[in-house]
């Protein structure tokens, strides 16, 4: 009898324990679908909210309206021009796929410039120059690299589109939770400090959040300034292919590969293959210089910055859980090893209690 009355509880606590288990990997199990989704909700709220409550205040309303507003005009900035690129750029694709399939797809002749490009301007303009001659012995030569070509252009359109409609979304739902953003706030910040205390979960909650900030600023937001700088340029200097060689330096610039990879070839062809003056060239290599050496300067400004972690510590969470994670890794691994930096602090800097002093003397010994 007493070893029933005393297994009951503990039998109890394990089906308990059991059930709640269960029912956690239901409840992640059906929300998986959509884990990335509301993680890049989430993200974009929290960079974007500080802006949502300035135009809430500004305009007088709530934040329900502000954030309406605030998505729409993102859309509508952002979303507009790149659904119609995708578009136009999914259009070419496919016809020229169709075209290509069809072997009626006509090749113009290149340019004499494309000869002086350095490294492959040479054999790149032969090839060109064949295919334009005659298409059809250049396809019946290059049949399977050209169809391989026309399925992974095919491929990237589509996957465009996708990832359009996918961001679209997370833009939508990252509204709602700008609207809401008090009570969800609150929310976390309660979970955080039932997890962690109080002072502790408090701490580690305004952690995460200016860390997702600071990355989205230190790292996507320098990689797009230095793209855009680097597009204008290559546009004015008349660089061939300039919207794909500032896309590649978004990319690339948010993997902190240096730029030098975009600026010294980019000198090289000013100097090598194209029609500007002396004057020209100078002005476009010191800008493309200076293109180059603009995250120098803005990184250590805006990484970190407000983030009670070095910034050492956020730049590699970010790098690391991009090589392992993909981009959104980018956000989790800065936040994950920001927090585990600031445990670990905290346990090492955790001073042993003071040991008791000792006993005074008897009253009355004072004076022996």
């Amino acid at each position: 009898m007493t070893t029933e009355h005393r297994g009951g509880p503990v039998i109890e606590t394990v089906v308990q324990v059991a059930l709640l288990a269960l029912l956690a990997y239901a409840c992640a199990y059906i929300l998986s679908p959509f884990a990335n989704l509301l993680l890049w909700a989430l993200i974009l709220a929290v960079t974007l909210n500080p802006l949502n409550r300035r135009l809430a205040g500004a305009i007088g309303g709530g934040r329900g309206r502000a954030a309406t507003l605030l998505v729409l005009a993102i859309l509508a900035l952002i979303g507009t021009p790149t659904v119609l690129l995708t578009i136009s750029l999914a259009g070419d694709v496919v016809d020229g796929y169709r075209a290509f399939e069809a072997g009626t797809l006509a090749v113009p002749a290149p340019r004499d410039a494309v000869a002086g490009w350095p490294v492959i301007g040479p054999e790149l303009h032969a090839a060109w120059t064949e295919a334009a001659a005659d298409f059809s012995d250049f396809f019946a030569e290059h049949r399977e690299q050209l169809r391989s070509i026309a399925r992974w252009a095919m491929g990237a359109a589509g996957s465009s589109v996708a990832t359009l409609l996918f961001f679209t979304g997370a833009f939508i739902i990252a509204g709602v939770m700008m609207a809401y953003a008090d009570s969800g706030t609150g929310a976390l910040q309660r979970l955080c400090c039932r997890a962690a205390g109080e002072e502790r979960g408090t701490r580690l909650h305004t952690l995460a959040v200016a860390t997702t900030r600071s990355v989205a600023a230190g790292v996507v937001g320098v990689a797009f300034i230095q793209a855009v700088l680097f597009g204008v340029g290559f546009l004015l200097a008349d660089v061939p292919a300039a919207g794909l060689l500032a896309l590649a330096a978004l990319i690339l610039g948010i993997v902190q590969i240096p730029a030098l990879i975009f600026t010294l070839p980019a000198i090289a062809w000013l100097w090598l293959g194209s029609d500007h003056g002396t004057v020209a060239n100078t002005v476009f290599t010191v800008y493309f210089f200076l293109a180059g050496l603009a995250d120098n300067v803005l990184k250590p400004m805006l990484l970190g910055r407000g983030v009670d972690a070095p910034m050492p510590v956020i730049l590699l969470g970010a790098l690391g859980g991009m090589v392992s994670s993909g981009l959104m890794g980018l956000f989790t691994g800065a936040v994950l090893l920001a927090m585990g930096y600031q445990l670990l602090m905290a346990w090492v800097d955790r001073t042993a209690p003071p040991p008791a002093a000792e006993p005074g003397p008897a009253a009355g010994q004072d004076g022996a």
